[in-house]
C-alpha cells in the first residue's frame, strides 16, 4: 500500500491498481467523510434530516460533472432503477437501439418490457449512427463497460434520435456536456471515487417525463411532510422521481463530486489516457483515447500480471485495465514488465 497524491487530495492505493472501472480507490477525505458519519451514527448521534444536505450536494456535483443543471437531476440508488424508470415509461411499442455487449443495466430494463412491444435492437458500435433514425430511443453508454470505447457524442447529437446516455463510466475523468440529451444517468462507485448505493437520473426538460413508479416520501416537495397519508403529493420535476437516500453514499459522492467539480477534467482525461494508450504502445497496439485499455492475454500472461500485483478485471473474455487521476507510469511499467512477452 502506497499513499499517493494527486491534485491535492490524498489516495492510499496499492501499486497496480488499475481496476478503477469495477470500483474506484475513495480519496481520504472520502473515506473520512463516510468514517465519521458511521462513527456519529454509532455514537447514536445521527439525526435522518441531516442528510439532505449531502443529498443536495451531491446531486448538483454530479449535475456538473454531466453539464447539466441540478433542477434537472433526480436521485436514486443504481443505474438499473433509474434507467427502469425511463423504461418503464415509453410508450409501447418503442424502438430501442444499442450497441453489441453493452452493460446490462441500461438494455434489461427496455428488454423486460418487451410484452409492451417495446423492442431493443443491437447493432455493431460503429453501426450505432447509421441506425438512430430507424429508432425512437439510442440507450448506450457513453464510454463502453468492456472494451472502453466511446460514443462519438457529437454525432448521436446531430443524428437527432432521443438519446439516454450511461455515464458511470465517463463521469469523473471525461469532460462531458449533456445536457442536450433527453436523459442521462450514471452511479456513483467507478470514476466518481465514492461508496456504492447513490446513482443520479438527468432528465431533459423536452423529454417525456418518466412515472414515478418509486413514488415514495422522499421525492415529496417537502420530504418531512410527506410521510404519512394520502393524497400524492410530489415534487415537481426530476426531484419527484428521488429514491429515499442511502445515507452513507450520499456522504461520500458528495464530498467526492464537490473534489472532482473543482478540477480540469481536460487535465484528468489528458493524465488517464496518456497511461492507458502507454500500456497499448508498449504491447504494440494503437491509442483509442479512452481511459479504459481491454487486452486479448495468455493465461500464462494473466497469471504474470496476477503475481505482478496488478488488479484488474476480466470482461466480454478479455482482461480489463483502467487508468484514473492516482495511477502513474509505475502502474504501466508493472503491467508491461508482466506481459510485454507472451
Amino acid at each position: 500500500m502506497v499513499q499517493r497524491t494527486a491534485h491535492g487530495e490524498r489516495f492510499d492505493v496499492p501499486d497496480g491498481y488499475l481496476n478503477t472501472a469495477s470500483i474506484g480507490i475513495p480519496s481520504a477525505a472520502v473515506v473520512g467523510a463516510v468514517a465519521e458519519a458511521v462513527a456519529e451514527w454509532g455514537r447514536g448521534g445521527a439525526r435522518p434530516p441531516q442528510y439532505d444536505r449531502y443529498v443536495t450536494a451531491a446531486r448538483a456535483g454530479w449535475a456538473g460533472l454531466v453539464g447539466v443543471t441540478p433542477d434537472r437531476v433526480a436521485s436514486g440508488a443504481s443505474v438499473s432503477q433509474l434507467v427502469g424508470l425511463v423504461a418503464a415509461s415509453v410508450p409501447d411499442g418503442t424502438r430501442v437501439l444499442t450497441v453489441g455487449n453493452e452493460f446490462t443495466s441500461v438494455t434489461f430494463p427496455f428488454a423486460a418490457q418487451q410484452k409492451r412491444g417495446v423492442t431493443v435492437t443491437e447493432v455493431p458500435h460503429d453501426r450505432l449512427l447509421d441506425a438512430a433514425a430507424d429508432h425512437d430511443l439510442v440507450a448506450v453508454s457513453v464510454v463502453q463497460s468492456a472494451d472502453g470505447a466511446i460514443v462519438d457524442l457529437d454525432a448521436l447529437r446531430e443524428a437527432g434520435t432521443p438519446a439516454l446516455l450511461d455515464v458511470s463510466q465517463a463521469a469523473g475523468w471525461l469532460p462531458l456536456r449533456l445536457d442536450w440529451a433527453a436523459y442521462v444517468v450514471g452511479a456513483s462507485y467507478k470514476w466518481l471515487f465514492a461508496p456504492r448505493g447513490a446513482a443520479w437520473l438527468a432528465v431533459h426538460a423536452d423529454a417525456p417525463a418518466p412515472v414515478p413508479h418509486d413514488a415514495n416520501w422522499y421525492a415529496g416537495e417537502d420530504p418531512w411532510t410527506a410521510v404519512y397519508g394520502l393524497p400524492l403529493r410530489l415534487a415537481d420535476g426530476p426531484r419527484g422521481l428521488d429514491l429515499s437516500p442511502v445515507w452513507f453514499s450520499q456522504v461520500g459522492a458528495a464530498v467526492a463530486t464537490e473534489w472532482l467539480g473543482t478540477l480540469d477534467l481536460t487535465q484528468v482525461r489528458d493524465h488517464c489516457v496518456r497511461l492507458a494508450d502507454l500500456v497499448r504502445a508498449g504491447l504494440g497496439l494503437p491509442g483509442t483515447g479512452s481511459a479504459i485499455v481491454a487486452l486479448e492475454l495468455t493465461d500464462r500472461q494473466v497469471e504474470r500480471l496476477a503475481r505482478a500485483g496488478v488488479v484488474s478485471s476480466v470482461r466480454a473474455g478479455r482482461t480489463r485495465l483502467s487508468c484514473h487521476l492516482y495511477n502513474t507510469e509505475d502502474d504501466v511499467d508493472r503491467v508491461l514488465g508482466a506481459v510485454a512477452s507472451r
